[in-house]
Protein backbone atom coordinates (compact mmCIF):
# COMPACT_ATOMS: atom_id res chain seq x y z
CA UNK A 1 0.00 0.00 0.00
CA UNK A 2 1.37 3.59 -0.95
CA UNK A 3 2.20 5.54 1.94
CA UNK A 4 -0.01 9.07 2.57
CA UNK A 5 3.28 11.17 1.64
CA UNK A 6 3.46 9.33 -1.47
CA UNK A 7 -0.08 9.61 -2.72
CA UNK A 8 -0.32 13.18 -1.30
CA UNK A 9 2.92 14.15 -4.07
CA UNK A 10 1.30 11.77 -6.54
CA UNK A 11 -2.17 13.95 -6.29
CA UNK A 12 -0.04 17.16 -6.04
CA UNK A 13 2.50 16.16 -9.27
CA UNK A 14 -1.12 15.27 -11.15
CA UNK A 15 -2.93 18.62 -10.46
CA UNK A 16 0.59 20.33 -11.58
CA UNK A 17 0.47 18.43 -14.70
CA UNK A 18 -3.18 19.02 -15.25
CA UNK A 19 -2.48 22.58 -14.67
CA UNK A 20 0.41 22.75 -17.46
CA UNK A 21 -1.94 20.36 -19.59
CA UNK A 22 -4.81 23.25 -19.43
CA UNK A 23 -2.42 25.93 -19.92
CA UNK A 24 -0.76 24.70 -23.12
CA UNK A 25 -4.43 23.88 -24.40
CA UNK A 26 -5.25 27.49 -24.21
CA UNK A 27 -2.19 28.94 -25.52
CA UNK A 28 -2.25 26.67 -28.17
CA UNK A 29 -6.24 27.96 -29.01
CA UNK A 30 -4.90 31.36 -29.15
CA UNK A 31 -3.96 33.55 -31.97
CA UNK A 32 -0.31 34.29 -32.56
CA UNK A 33 -1.03 38.22 -32.68
CA UNK A 34 2.82 39.27 -33.55
CA UNK A 35 4.95 37.29 -35.45
CA UNK A 36 8.40 38.06 -36.34
CA UNK A 37 7.13 38.71 -40.17
CA UNK A 38 4.47 41.19 -39.23
CA UNK A 39 7.22 43.26 -37.92
CA UNK A 40 9.25 42.98 -40.33
CA UNK A 41 7.65 42.49 -44.09
CA UNK A 42 4.38 43.86 -43.24
CA UNK A 43 5.31 46.80 -41.03
CA UNK A 44 3.26 48.94 -43.75
CA UNK A 45 4.59 52.41 -42.92
CA UNK A 46 7.17 51.89 -45.66
CA UNK A 47 8.13 50.67 -48.83
CA UNK A 48 10.43 47.76 -48.27
CA UNK A 49 13.12 46.76 -50.74
CA UNK A 50 13.03 42.55 -52.30
CA UNK A 51 15.65 41.72 -55.08
CA UNK A 52 15.02 38.42 -56.67
CA UNK A 53 17.99 36.51 -58.28
CA UNK A 54 17.30 34.69 -60.82
CA UNK A 55 19.80 34.68 -64.02
CA UNK A 56 17.38 33.88 -66.90
CA UNK A 57 14.80 36.00 -66.11
CA UNK A 58 13.52 36.30 -69.77
CA UNK A 59 12.91 32.18 -69.70
CA UNK A 60 10.90 32.92 -66.39
CA UNK A 61 8.79 35.71 -67.97
CA UNK A 62 8.26 33.21 -71.02
CA UNK A 63 6.92 30.55 -68.86
CA UNK A 64 5.14 32.40 -66.49
CA UNK A 65 1.57 30.81 -67.35
CA UNK A 66 2.73 27.40 -67.03
CA UNK A 67 2.58 28.66 -62.96
CA UNK A 68 5.83 26.42 -62.27
CA UNK A 69 7.93 27.06 -58.87
CA UNK A 70 11.87 28.23 -59.78
CA UNK A 71 14.67 28.21 -57.28
CA UNK A 72 15.91 31.68 -57.08
CA UNK A 73 17.83 33.80 -54.27
CA UNK A 74 15.49 36.25 -52.51
CA UNK A 75 16.74 39.59 -50.49
CA UNK A 76 14.35 41.03 -48.47
CA UNK A 77 15.37 44.79 -47.00
CA UNK A 78 19.04 43.49 -46.84
CA UNK A 79 18.40 39.71 -45.98
CA UNK A 80 18.54 37.30 -48.42
CA UNK A 81 16.93 33.39 -48.36
CA UNK A 82 18.34 31.16 -50.51
CA UNK A 83 16.32 28.24 -52.54
CA UNK A 84 13.03 30.03 -52.27
CA UNK A 85 10.29 28.85 -54.86
CA UNK A 86 8.95 31.51 -57.52
CA UNK A 87 6.34 31.19 -59.59
CA UNK A 88 3.79 33.84 -61.22
CA UNK A 89 0.48 33.89 -60.03
CA UNK A 90 -2.67 34.38 -62.04
CA UNK A 91 -5.83 33.81 -63.75
CA UNK A 92 -7.54 36.02 -66.29
CA UNK A 93 -4.62 38.59 -65.27
CA UNK A 94 -1.71 35.77 -66.71
CA UNK A 95 -4.09 35.41 -69.27
CA UNK A 96 -4.13 39.22 -70.30
CA UNK A 97 -0.43 39.15 -70.06
CA UNK A 98 -0.01 36.36 -72.53
CA UNK A 99 -2.50 38.62 -74.63
CA UNK A 100 -1.05 41.51 -74.28
CA UNK A 101 2.74 40.70 -75.19
CA UNK A 102 3.29 41.86 -71.25
CA UNK A 103 5.77 40.84 -68.82
CA UNK A 104 4.90 41.64 -65.55
CA UNK A 105 3.05 39.48 -63.39
CA UNK A 106 1.96 38.92 -59.59
CA UNK A 107 4.43 36.41 -58.19
CA UNK A 108 4.33 34.20 -55.54
CA UNK A 109 7.07 33.27 -52.88
CA UNK A 110 7.50 30.00 -51.23
CA UNK A 111 10.28 29.97 -48.70
CA UNK A 112 9.60 26.41 -47.93
CA UNK A 113 8.83 24.42 -51.63
CA UNK A 114 12.51 23.69 -52.35
CA UNK A 115 13.84 23.32 -48.21
CA UNK A 116 11.36 22.00 -46.17
CA UNK A 117 10.78 23.78 -42.88
CA UNK A 118 12.42 27.29 -44.36
CA UNK A 119 10.44 30.53 -43.55
CA UNK A 120 11.27 34.11 -43.79
CA UNK A 121 10.74 34.30 -40.10
CA UNK A 122 8.06 32.41 -39.38
CA UNK A 123 6.15 32.89 -42.91
CA UNK A 124 5.91 29.90 -45.14
CA UNK A 125 4.46 31.65 -48.00
CA UNK A 126 3.45 35.30 -49.78
CA UNK A 127 2.57 37.03 -52.92
CA UNK A 128 3.55 39.69 -54.62
CA UNK A 129 0.66 41.73 -56.18
CA UNK A 130 1.33 43.57 -59.62
CA UNK A 131 -1.65 45.93 -59.56
CA UNK A 132 -3.43 44.59 -62.55
CA UNK A 133 -5.61 46.71 -63.67
CA UNK A 134 -5.56 48.93 -60.57
CA UNK A 135 -3.43 52.14 -61.81
CA UNK A 136 -4.51 53.61 -58.39
CA UNK A 137 -1.89 50.54 -56.62
CA UNK A 138 -4.58 51.18 -53.58
CA UNK A 139 -7.53 48.74 -54.35
CA UNK A 140 -6.03 45.70 -52.57
CA UNK A 141 -4.59 47.94 -49.92
CA UNK A 142 -7.32 49.53 -48.97
CA UNK A 143 -10.17 46.71 -49.25
CA UNK A 144 -7.50 44.53 -46.67
CA UNK A 145 -7.65 47.19 -44.09
CA UNK A 146 -11.65 47.88 -44.15
CA UNK A 147 -12.06 44.17 -43.80
CA UNK A 148 -9.48 44.69 -40.84
CA UNK A 149 -10.67 47.36 -39.30
CA UNK A 150 -13.94 45.32 -39.60
CA UNK A 151 -12.53 42.59 -37.49
CA UNK A 152 -12.72 39.94 -40.47
CA UNK A 153 -8.89 38.09 -40.19
CA UNK A 154 -7.51 39.28 -43.32
CA UNK A 155 -4.11 39.34 -45.31
CA UNK A 156 -0.86 41.33 -43.63
CA UNK A 157 -0.07 43.32 -47.06
CA UNK A 158 2.50 46.19 -47.28
CA UNK A 159 4.76 47.65 -50.22
CA UNK A 160 7.80 46.76 -51.96
CA UNK A 161 10.06 48.35 -54.17
CA UNK A 162 11.45 44.79 -56.49
CA UNK A 163 14.61 44.29 -58.14
CA UNK A 164 15.32 41.18 -60.34
CA UNK A 165 19.44 40.72 -60.63
CA UNK A 166 19.87 44.20 -58.71
CA UNK A 167 17.99 45.97 -61.97
CA UNK A 168 14.52 47.70 -60.85
CA UNK A 169 11.37 45.71 -62.06
CA UNK A 170 8.43 47.79 -60.28
CA UNK A 171 6.62 48.67 -56.91
CA UNK A 172 4.44 45.69 -55.68
CA UNK A 173 2.40 45.03 -53.01
CA UNK A 174 3.63 42.29 -50.80
CA UNK A 175 0.55 40.04 -49.17
CA UNK A 176 0.47 37.18 -46.68
CA UNK A 177 -0.90 34.31 -48.16
CA UNK A 178 -3.42 32.32 -46.50
CA UNK A 179 -1.78 29.13 -45.14
CA UNK A 180 -0.45 27.68 -42.27
CA UNK A 181 1.56 31.25 -41.24
CA UNK A 182 -1.55 32.85 -41.45
CA UNK A 183 -3.93 30.33 -39.68
CA UNK A 184 -1.51 30.10 -36.45
CA UNK A 185 -1.59 34.00 -36.71
CA UNK A 186 -5.46 34.12 -36.39
CA UNK A 187 -6.47 31.17 -35.10
CA UNK A 188 -3.75 29.91 -32.79
CA UNK A 189 -1.39 27.03 -33.20
CA UNK A 190 -4.20 24.46 -32.92
CA UNK A 191 -5.90 25.56 -35.57
CA UNK A 192 -8.93 24.38 -37.94
CA UNK A 193 -8.89 23.98 -41.74
CA UNK A 194 -8.64 26.56 -44.35
CA UNK A 195 -9.57 26.48 -48.42
CA UNK A 196 -9.81 28.43 -51.02
CA UNK A 197 -13.22 27.38 -52.74
CA UNK A 198 -12.47 27.32 -56.86
CA UNK A 199 -14.66 26.66 -59.91
CA UNK A 200 -13.32 24.09 -62.37
CA UNK A 201 -15.59 25.90 -65.54
CA UNK A 202 -17.84 28.55 -65.19
CA UNK A 203 -20.27 27.19 -67.35
CA UNK A 204 -20.35 24.54 -64.14
CA UNK A 205 -23.17 24.92 -61.75
CA UNK A 206 -20.56 24.97 -59.08
CA UNK A 207 -23.15 24.43 -56.41
CA UNK A 208 -20.25 23.72 -54.10
CA UNK A 209 -18.48 26.81 -54.07
CA UNK A 210 -21.67 28.65 -53.63
CA UNK A 211 -21.39 27.00 -50.31
CA UNK A 212 -24.69 25.19 -51.10
CA UNK A 213 -25.42 21.81 -49.83
CA UNK A 214 -25.90 19.19 -52.56
CA UNK A 215 -25.81 15.87 -50.10
CA UNK A 216 -23.41 13.80 -47.71
CA UNK A 217 -20.87 12.82 -50.12
CA UNK A 218 -17.69 14.59 -50.05
CA UNK A 219 -17.43 13.86 -53.79
CA UNK A 220 -20.02 16.14 -54.51
CA UNK A 221 -17.59 19.11 -53.21
CA UNK A 222 -14.64 19.02 -55.60
CA UNK A 223 -14.29 23.37 -55.61
CA UNK A 224 -14.00 22.93 -52.37
CA UNK A 225 -11.58 19.83 -50.83
CA UNK A 226 -9.55 19.37 -54.00
CA UNK A 227 -8.15 23.05 -52.70
CA UNK A 228 -7.30 22.57 -49.32
CA UNK A 229 -5.18 24.06 -47.94
CA UNK A 230 -4.20 21.40 -44.95
CA UNK A 231 -4.57 18.32 -45.79
CA UNK A 232 -7.72 17.04 -44.36
CA UNK A 233 -9.86 13.63 -42.84
CA UNK A 234 -13.03 12.35 -43.57
CA UNK A 235 -13.97 13.42 -40.14
CA UNK A 236 -13.00 16.96 -41.68
CA UNK A 237 -14.89 16.93 -44.60
CA UNK A 238 -18.30 15.41 -42.53
CA UNK A 239 -17.93 18.76 -40.38
CA UNK A 240 -17.69 20.95 -43.23
CA UNK A 241 -20.78 19.29 -45.43
CA UNK A 242 -22.70 19.01 -41.85
CA UNK A 243 -22.20 23.14 -41.72
CA UNK A 244 -23.78 23.63 -44.92
CA UNK A 245 -26.69 21.51 -44.66
CA UNK A 246 -27.49 23.28 -41.30
CA UNK A 247 -26.71 26.73 -43.05
CA UNK A 248 -29.09 25.23 -46.13
CA UNK A 249 -31.88 24.64 -43.16
CA UNK A 250 -31.88 28.40 -42.40
CA UNK A 251 -32.28 27.12 -38.62
CA UNK A 252 -29.77 26.93 -36.26
CA UNK A 253 -27.28 29.19 -38.11
CA UNK A 254 -24.94 29.85 -35.56
CA UNK A 255 -23.82 26.27 -34.72
CA UNK A 256 -22.83 26.39 -38.00
CA UNK A 257 -21.93 29.76 -39.18
CA UNK A 258 -19.52 32.47 -37.41
CA UNK A 259 -22.69 34.67 -38.10
CA UNK A 260 -21.03 38.10 -36.83
CA UNK A 261 -17.89 37.68 -38.83
CA UNK A 262 -20.08 37.01 -41.73
CA UNK A 263 -22.10 39.47 -41.45
CA UNK A 264 -18.98 42.47 -41.22
CA UNK A 265 -17.51 40.62 -44.05
CA UNK A 266 -20.10 41.20 -46.02
CA UNK A 267 -20.23 45.14 -44.92
CA UNK A 268 -16.87 45.83 -46.90
CA UNK A 269 -17.66 43.24 -49.29
CA UNK A 270 -20.97 45.09 -50.39
CA UNK A 271 -19.05 48.43 -50.43
CA UNK A 272 -16.39 47.82 -52.19
CA UNK A 273 -18.28 46.63 -55.68
CA UNK A 274 -16.28 43.33 -55.77
CA UNK A 275 -17.96 40.82 -58.10
CA UNK A 276 -15.70 39.15 -59.08
CA UNK A 277 -16.26 37.35 -55.80
CA UNK A 278 -19.00 35.30 -53.76
CA UNK A 279 -21.64 37.78 -54.23
CA UNK A 280 -21.11 37.72 -57.49
CA UNK A 281 -21.33 35.73 -61.06
CA UNK A 282 -18.02 33.66 -60.27
CA UNK A 283 -19.00 33.06 -56.88
CA UNK A 284 -15.46 32.12 -55.40
CA UNK A 285 -11.78 34.63 -54.97
CA UNK A 286 -12.65 34.14 -50.92
CA UNK A 287 -11.33 31.51 -47.95
CA UNK A 288 -13.34 29.32 -46.13
CA UNK A 289 -12.15 28.42 -42.73
CA UNK A 290 -13.38 25.55 -40.86
CA UNK A 291 -13.21 24.80 -37.09
CA UNK A 292 -15.56 22.99 -34.90
CA UNK A 293 -18.31 22.96 -37.72
CA UNK A 294 -18.08 26.41 -37.58
CA UNK A 295 -17.37 28.20 -40.88
CA UNK A 296 -15.78 31.51 -41.37
CA UNK A 297 -15.35 33.34 -44.62
CA UNK A 298 -12.66 35.38 -45.22
CA UNK A 299 -11.23 37.96 -47.91
CA UNK A 300 -9.49 37.16 -50.72
CA UNK A 301 -8.27 39.17 -54.22
CA UNK A 302 -8.82 42.89 -54.75
CA UNK A 303 -7.94 44.18 -57.86
CA UNK A 304 -11.20 43.95 -59.82
CA UNK A 305 -12.64 45.42 -56.96
CA UNK A 306 -14.82 48.98 -56.65
CA UNK A 307 -16.53 48.45 -59.59
CA UNK A 308 -14.55 47.64 -62.15
CA UNK A 309 -14.87 43.70 -62.56
CA UNK A 310 -17.48 45.17 -65.15
CA UNK A 311 -14.72 46.43 -67.13
CA UNK A 312 -14.15 44.12 -70.21
CA UNK A 313 -17.51 41.90 -69.59
CA UNK A 314 -19.91 41.28 -72.21
CA UNK A 315 -22.55 43.08 -70.60
CA UNK A 316 -20.69 45.60 -68.55
CA UNK A 317 -22.10 48.09 -65.88
CA UNK A 318 -20.15 50.76 -66.50
CA UNK A 319 -22.61 54.21 -65.27
CA UNK A 320 -20.86 55.40 -62.46
CA UNK A 321 -24.50 56.35 -60.72
CA UNK A 322 -25.34 52.77 -61.30
CA UNK A 323 -21.98 51.30 -59.28
CA UNK A 324 -21.71 53.92 -56.42
CA UNK A 325 -25.31 53.61 -55.75
CA UNK A 326 -25.92 49.65 -55.94
CA UNK A 327 -28.39 48.51 -52.79
CA UNK A 328 -26.72 47.13 -49.84
CA UNK A 329 -29.50 45.29 -49.44
CA UNK A 330 -29.79 43.38 -52.21
CA UNK A 331 -26.01 43.24 -53.42
CA UNK A 332 -26.99 40.92 -57.11
CA UNK A 333 -30.39 40.08 -58.54
CA UNK A 334 -32.46 37.57 -57.09
CA UNK A 335 -31.17 34.72 -59.39
CA UNK A 336 -28.10 34.88 -57.67
CA UNK A 337 -28.88 35.89 -54.08
CA UNK A 338 -31.07 32.93 -53.83
CA UNK A 339 -27.68 30.81 -54.73
CA UNK A 340 -25.94 31.83 -51.87
CA UNK A 341 -26.95 30.69 -49.10
CA UNK A 342 -24.11 32.16 -46.64
CA UNK A 343 -25.00 35.38 -47.74
CA UNK A 344 -29.14 34.79 -48.55
CA UNK A 345 -30.22 32.41 -45.36
CA UNK A 346 -28.71 35.45 -43.48
CA UNK A 347 -30.28 38.26 -44.61
CA UNK A 348 -33.46 36.35 -44.37
CA UNK A 349 -33.70 36.52 -40.59
CA UNK A 350 -35.07 39.60 -39.18
CA UNK A 351 -32.13 39.75 -36.06
CA UNK A 352 -29.33 39.17 -38.31
CA UNK A 353 -30.47 41.79 -40.92
CA UNK A 354 -30.36 44.32 -38.30
CA UNK A 355 -27.13 43.73 -37.32
CA UNK A 356 -25.71 43.51 -40.72
CA UNK A 357 -27.43 47.09 -40.58
CA UNK A 358 -25.78 48.07 -37.42
CA UNK A 359 -21.81 47.35 -38.91
CA UNK A 360 -22.73 49.01 -42.09
CA UNK A 361 -23.48 52.07 -39.25
CA UNK A 362 -20.03 51.18 -37.49
CA UNK A 363 -17.95 50.43 -40.39
CA UNK A 364 -19.23 53.79 -42.14
CA UNK A 365 -19.04 56.57 -38.89
CA UNK A 366 -15.54 54.49 -37.77
CA UNK A 367 -14.17 54.24 -41.55
CA UNK A 368 -15.16 57.95 -43.25
CA UNK A 369 -16.97 60.04 -40.68
CA UNK A 370 -13.94 59.97 -38.74
CA UNK A 371 -11.50 60.99 -41.28
CA UNK A 372 -9.85 57.52 -41.16
CA UNK A 373 -10.15 57.10 -44.80
CA UNK A 374 -8.70 60.00 -45.92
CA UNK A 375 -6.00 60.27 -43.91
CA UNK A 376 -4.56 56.65 -44.38
CA UNK A 377 -5.16 57.22 -48.44
CA UNK A 378 -2.90 60.85 -48.33
CA UNK A 379 -0.43 59.27 -46.32
CA UNK A 380 -0.20 56.00 -48.39
CA UNK A 381 -0.47 57.34 -51.91
CA UNK A 382 2.05 60.22 -50.82
CA UNK A 383 4.37 57.21 -49.69
CA UNK A 384 4.13 55.13 -53.03
CA UNK A 385 4.01 58.00 -55.21
CA UNK A 386 7.59 58.20 -55.64
CA UNK A 387 7.99 54.72 -56.26
CA UNK A 388 4.93 55.00 -59.02
CA UNK A 389 6.53 57.43 -60.56
CA UNK A 390 10.26 55.48 -60.91
CA UNK A 391 8.24 51.92 -61.64
CA UNK A 392 9.76 50.60 -65.38
CA UNK A 393 6.98 48.28 -65.64
CA UNK A 394 3.96 50.03 -64.57
CA UNK A 395 0.64 49.46 -66.36
CA UNK A 396 0.17 53.12 -66.87
CA UNK A 397 1.86 56.37 -66.96
CA UNK A 398 2.49 58.51 -63.92
CA UNK A 399 -0.42 61.14 -64.34
CA UNK A 400 -2.75 58.43 -65.21
CA UNK A 401 -1.88 57.28 -61.66
CA UNK A 402 -2.86 60.23 -59.96
CA UNK A 403 -6.27 60.28 -61.78
CA UNK A 404 -6.85 56.60 -60.80
CA UNK A 405 -6.25 57.72 -56.79
CA UNK A 406 -8.31 60.87 -57.03
CA UNK A 407 -10.76 58.55 -59.15
CA UNK A 408 -10.69 56.21 -56.35
CA UNK A 409 -11.01 58.57 -53.02
CA UNK A 410 -14.11 60.19 -54.81
CA UNK A 411 -15.81 56.51 -55.59
CA UNK A 412 -15.13 55.54 -51.85
CA UNK A 413 -16.60 58.88 -50.82
CA UNK A 414 -19.55 58.70 -52.74
CA UNK A 415 -20.54 55.08 -52.51
CA UNK A 416 -20.12 55.95 -48.62
CA UNK A 417 -22.50 58.56 -48.74
CA UNK A 418 -25.10 56.66 -50.75
CA UNK A 419 -24.98 53.32 -48.54
CA UNK A 420 -25.37 56.24 -45.60
CA UNK A 421 -28.46 57.60 -47.38
CA UNK A 422 -29.82 53.82 -47.85
CA UNK A 423 -29.75 53.00 -44.37
CA UNK A 424 -31.40 56.21 -43.84
CA UNK A 425 -34.35 55.06 -46.36
CA UNK A 426 -33.74 57.86 -48.48
CA UNK A 427 -32.40 55.88 -51.22
CA UNK A 428 -33.20 52.57 -52.26
CA UNK A 429 -31.44 49.83 -50.66
CA UNK A 430 -32.91 46.79 -53.04
CA UNK A 431 -32.53 46.27 -56.54
CA UNK A 432 -36.45 46.38 -56.53
CA UNK A 433 -36.86 49.70 -54.85
CA UNK A 434 -34.14 50.41 -57.00
CA UNK A 435 -36.11 49.63 -60.10
CA UNK A 436 -39.37 50.70 -59.29
CA UNK A 437 -37.49 54.58 -58.94
CA UNK A 438 -36.14 53.81 -62.13
CA UNK A 439 -32.49 53.85 -61.27
CA UNK A 440 -32.54 57.71 -60.64
CA UNK A 441 -32.61 58.05 -56.66
CA UNK A 442 -29.15 58.42 -55.34
CA UNK A 443 -26.00 60.26 -55.22
CA UNK A 444 -24.87 62.27 -58.01
CA UNK A 445 -21.70 60.53 -59.37
CA UNK A 446 -21.25 62.57 -61.97
CA UNK A 447 -17.38 63.41 -60.80
CA UNK A 448 -16.60 59.20 -60.26
CA UNK A 449 -14.42 57.98 -63.14
CA UNK A 450 -14.64 54.51 -63.06
CA UNK A 451 -12.26 53.92 -66.38
CA UNK A 452 -9.45 55.81 -64.69
CA UNK A 453 -9.02 52.71 -61.79
CA UNK A 454 -7.81 50.67 -64.96
CA UNK A 455 -8.95 49.86 -68.38
CA UNK A 456 -7.45 47.41 -71.39
CA UNK A 457 -6.55 50.83 -73.05
CA UNK A 458 -3.67 50.67 -70.11
CA UNK A 459 -2.83 47.11 -71.36
CA UNK A 460 -2.31 47.92 -74.63
CA UNK A 461 0.44 51.44 -74.20
CA UNK A 462 2.22 49.08 -71.23
CA UNK A 463 3.97 46.42 -73.41
CA UNK A 464 6.91 49.00 -74.57
CA UNK A 465 7.70 50.33 -71.31
CA UNK A 466 8.33 46.70 -70.04
CA UNK A 467 9.76 45.27 -73.22
CA UNK A 468 12.57 47.71 -71.79
CA UNK A 469 12.97 47.08 -68.45
CA UNK A 470 12.91 43.21 -69.24
CA UNK A 471 16.25 43.66 -71.37
CA UNK A 472 17.74 45.92 -68.17
CA UNK A 473 17.07 42.45 -66.42
CA UNK A 474 18.38 40.14 -68.66
CA UNK A 475 21.34 41.92 -68.77
CA UNK A 476 22.01 42.28 -65.41
CA UNK A 477 21.57 39.03 -65.25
Amino acid sequence: MLGSKRVDALCAAAAVFAALFAALAVLLAQPVSSPQYAQRLFDASRVHTLDIALPDWTAFVASADKEAYMPCTVTVDGEAFHQVGVRAKGNNSLRLAREYGLSRTSLKLEFDHFTPGASYHGLDKFSLDASFQDNSYLKTFLAYDMMAYMQVPAPLCSYVWVTVNGAPWGLFLAVEEPEEAFARRNFGADHGELYQPDYRSLADENADVALRYIGDDEALYPGIFDNAKFETSPADRARLIGALKTLASGRDLETAVDVDGALRYFVVQVFVMNWDSYLGHTGHNYYLYEEDGVLRILPWDYNLAFGTYALGMPDPVRDAAALINYPIDTPAPGSVMTQRPLYHELMKNDGYFARYHAHWREFLEGYFASGRFEALLAQTSAMIAPYVEADPTAYCGYADHRLAVDALRAACLARAESAQGQLAGTYPATLRAWQRSGYAMGVDAGGVDFAALGDFDDLRGAKERQDAALAVVQAAG
